[in-house]
């Protein structure tokens, strides 16, 4: 489980997880059914616990996954669309970015050469990396607090490589 971030020491440990966790977290392969596949573990999970997420998944620019649990918006599809901007130009999770940041006492949205409508630093989209290849793409989840979409991708990605 992801814990909070409440002190600089614990923001170290923090990132020390989350790269962990993407080192660790990538596939032999991403195809489209493995999107299928990955995203209806997500919906599954996110229905388990009531979660009202947006779940989407892409590859090399192209959306092979999407779907809006109960109780979402449009602006859950514009947060996933900003985080998962991240992921694309710094090639790590959208958390991962944002608690460098932070440890770093600055913010992505003050960055005068990244508009803040178009990134988004928080938890919920991971990169999906293959091995010997790179990062192909994202999944990604709004809906609830970083550290829980950040966590659910976690979970999902776990059960689906295992």
């Amino acid at each position: 489980m992801i814990p909070r971030m409440t002190s600089n020491e614990s923001a170290s440990a923090l990132i020390a997880t989350v790269q962990e966790q993407e080192a660790r977290l990538q596939f032999i392969h991403f195809t489209n059914d493995d999107a299928w596949q990955l995203g209806g573990l997500l919906v599954d999970l996110a229905r388990e616990s009531a979660a009202p997420v947006v779940i989407d998944i892409r590859r090399n620019g192209q959306q092979l996954f999407h779907y809006a649990l109960p109780g979402t918006s449009a602006d859950n599809d514009s947060w996933v669309e900003r985080k998962c901007a991240v992921v694309n130009r710094f090639g790590h999770s959208s958390y991962l970015v944002g608690l460098r940041y932070r440890l770093a006492g600055r913010s992505l949205d003050n960055q005068p050469w990244l508009d803040p409508r178009l990134y988004a630093a928080h938890g919920g989209a991971f990169p999906i990396t293959v091995v010997g290849v790179g990062v192909v793409g994202t999944v990604a989840v709004s809906g609830l607090p970083q550290e829980d979409d950040h966590q659910m991708l976690v979970d999902a990605i776990e059960r689906f490589l295992s």
